[in-house]
């Protein structure tokens, strides 16, 4: 007797809902304002998210969950170093970008100039209500 185990469908991905392409962006940009906002001086986690939403004007407003992912992927690279400093008597992790993360910043900032250009264009061929026709 053979028992199978049933496999629940994956949820269909709606690439029609906007919340899906922002989702999508916001999670590239998350990394790249994280180097952003170290640009500017060494701070802790939650400074670190702090600022990069008000860099942003809010679209990117990163979480516990996925900044310090980040910040451990960037530190095992070689792009932040992180040092332990007591704060009004709590333990904190302060992170720093290194040399290599500095060039790192300068790279995503071209290639994100790159890619804004790009869209910028493409905004231009399909300037807004271009398309309704195409969504009946």
């Amino acid at each position: 007797m053979s028992t199978t185990a049933r496999r629940t469908p994956p949820t269909p991905i709606d690439y029609g809902a906007r919340e899906y392409w922002a989702g999508i962006i916001k999670m590239g940009l998350s990394k790249f304002f994280i180097l952003r906002v170290l640009h500017d001086g060494p701070m802790h986690g939650y400074d670190i998210a702090r600022r990069v939403e008000r860099v942003t004007g809010g679209c990117c407003s990163p979480t516990e969950g996925t900044i310090y992912p980040v910040l451990r992927e960037f530190e095992a690279g070689g792009f932040v170093t992180v040092a332990e400093q007591v704060v009004q008597g709590r333990q904190r992790r302060i992170y720093a970008l290194t040399d290599s993360g500095r060039a790192a910043f300068r790279v995503a900032l071209d290639a994100w100039m790159e890619a804004t250009a790009v869209l910028a264009d493409t905004a231009r061929a399909f300037p807004p209500g271009c398309c309704e026709e195409d969504n009946p």
